[in-house]
């Protein structure tokens, strides 16, 4: 619930930034860059800076053996930030806010699926993956619109006092973090058994053994995902043009895959908890191939729907059981480590899917959505390949412990 409260309030930031800083309220020197360059920078720094972050901000809470603590300071981070966009009025204001909230995500992202990895079982981890994620993705689909709503019905008068349509939405989205602030301090405690990691926190590449890290290739597999999944957005005008659609067509089209998200991650994620967490990986891997492809090439409307609903399954198939199977590896109190390798890759796939996009589409219609198939056959190999199952599966089909690891 803090996850999907916090997740509304980042959000509400994507509609809401480039129309603040199209209209004229925001002043100062530019560098030379044009005002699109300005929001592509503004928008994607989070991203960059909070990927990249991840694994210090993970170690930090391994060494520690705290998660509660450094999910309080990210989403206090959040809450200040959200509050000084009201004092923001220059671009460079703007760039350090945004880096502010890209490292105030770094605390709360490899702190809380920790949490969530420890506080379940062998046989829940999947289906709990599964919970964190769909109500993530509820609060970030529902942003967007009640962003767009809450900035068209400004301004607002409240008590006397005059709020803009932007002024609203900030304290909106302050309001939102400081929710889910309150939520984790009263509702969520770390686990008693919790202690320092005292091993060696280092991200392995290598397993020893000639192969890859199973964690790593998990990661390579996730970053080539994230990269496909955001092609999609970068290309609207492109998309619109060509199914010859407006805005509305594209904006349900954009929203499928959300959708397939939200229904899906918990029934896939227990389903992973019994039969296993690579099979699911695999299927997902393999559907993300022709489901991204498809998009360069449906010529109709409702054809995209339905791709972008397939990918969405896709997504789903590896999104849960990925960061299980990955939980079920983390031992010694070495969870947010391990998997902020996954979350890392996740957001710089997110971040460098737009640009890749933006150059790719040059070549042709058809080449970014390519590149997007051919990874994930990638991602396939790699993980067929390279990573072993954690779920034994008897008789009856209910997951026992994960197998010992090296």
């Amino acid at each position: 619930m803090a996850r999907m409260a916090d997740g509304v309030g980042n959000s509400f930031l994507i509609i809401v930034l480039p129309l603040y800083i199209a209209s004229g309220l925001v002043e100062g020197r530019t560098f030379g860059l044009t005002e699109s360059m300005i929001i592509g920078i503004v928008l994607s720094l989070v991203g960059f800076v909070s990927s990249l972050s991840q694994p210090f901000t993970g170690r930090v809470s391994d060494r520690t053996g705290r998660r509660k603590l450094y999910i309080l300071i990210g989403l206090g981070g959040l809450t200040t930030a959200n509050l000084l966009y009201l004092l923001a009025g220059s671009y460079l204001s703007l760039i350090a806010l945004r880096a502010l909230q890209g490292m105030s995500i770094a605390f709360i992202i490899p702190a809380s699926v920790a949490l969530v990895n420890e506080l379940a079982g062998a046989g829940t981890r999947g289906g709990n993956m599964g919970v964190y994620n769909t109500f993530r993705l509820v609060g970030f689909g529902a942003g967007p619109i009640a962003a767009g709503v809450l900035v068209n019905a400004g301004p607002y008068s409240l008590a006397g006092v005059e709020l803009s349509g932007f002024e609203a939405t900030f304290y909106v989205a302050a309001g939102a973090a400081a929710l889910s602030f309150a939520l984790v301090s009263v509702l969520v405690q770390d686990p008693a058994e919790l202690e320092r990691a005292r091993k060696d926190l280092s991200i392995d590449v290598f397993d020893g053994e000639g192969g890859l890290d199973p964690v790593f290739t998990l990661g390579i597999a996730s970053l080539f995902m994230a990269i496909g999944i955001a092609l999609f957005a970068t290309l609207q005008p492109e998309i619109n043009a060509r199914l010859e659609q407006g805005s509305t067509w594209f904006g349900v089209q954009f929203a499928a895959f959300i959708i397939s998200q939200v229904f899906l991650q918990v029934p896939i994620g227990r389903a992973s908890d019994r039969w296993g967490r690579k099979p699911f990986i695999l299927v997902g891997l393999l559907l993300l191939a022709p489901s991204t492809l498809l998009q360069g090439i449906v010529l109709d409307s409702w054809l995209m729907l339905v791709v972008r609903l397939t990918q969405g399954v896709a997504g789903a198939m590896v999104f849960a059981p990925a960061l299980a199977l990955a939980g079920d590896l983390a031992t010694g109190g070495d969870s947010g480590t391990k998997l902020s390798v996954l979350t890392m890759a996740f957001g710089l796939g997110v971040a460098l899917g737009p640009l890749s996009a933006g150059f790719l589409v040059s070549l042709g219609f058809v080449v970014p959505f390519a590149v997007g198939a051919a990874l994930a056959v990638i991602g396939f190999g790699l993980v067929y390949t390279q990573v072993e199952e954690t779920v034994e599966t008897g008789a009856s089909g209910a997951g026992a412990d994960p197998a010992p690891q090296d």
